[in-house]
């Protein structure tokens, strides 16, 4: 399982980076939005990404607007993991395409278990 961590905090990154390896995953990490749309769109593709909202290099919200708008990159499922409080960003990033919502701080096993779910991964 290839999954793409794109998130500008380094402690998250480091966090999320050691927590899936753990579980024998192959993780990549993006520093920004940008980042996050070119290594989606890199062979072989993530089968994930967990994206946040708040990053430089363009926002979140656009990152995940490109990348269900490519043929590429559209199929990927994503986890949004957001510290933001806007009570609509839920809806709204699943308006948008996104097959998850997660908030900070997260919790690794819930977080483990929902890119289980949109994957069809069996957990461990």
């Amino acid at each position: 399982m290839r999954v793409l961590v794109a998130d500008d905090d380094p402690i998250i990154t480091r966090l999320l980076h050691s927590a899936l390896r753990v579980k024998g995953w192959e993780v990549s990490v993006a520093a920004d939005a940008m980042q996050a749309v070119m290594f989606a769109g890199r062979t072989p593709s993530p089968d994930a990404i967990i994206l946040d909202i708040n990053m430089p290099g363009g926002t979140g919200i656009a990152a995940l607007k490109r990348l269900k708008a490519s043929v590429r990159t559209s199929n990927i499922p994503i986890l949004v993991l957001s510290g933001a409080i806007d009570p609509a960003l839920p809806q709204t990033v699943k308006d948008l395409g996104a097959d998850e919502f997660l908030v900070k701080p997260v919790d690794l096993d819930l977080l483990y278990l929902s890119v289980c779910r949109m994957t069809g991964v069996k957990p461990q």
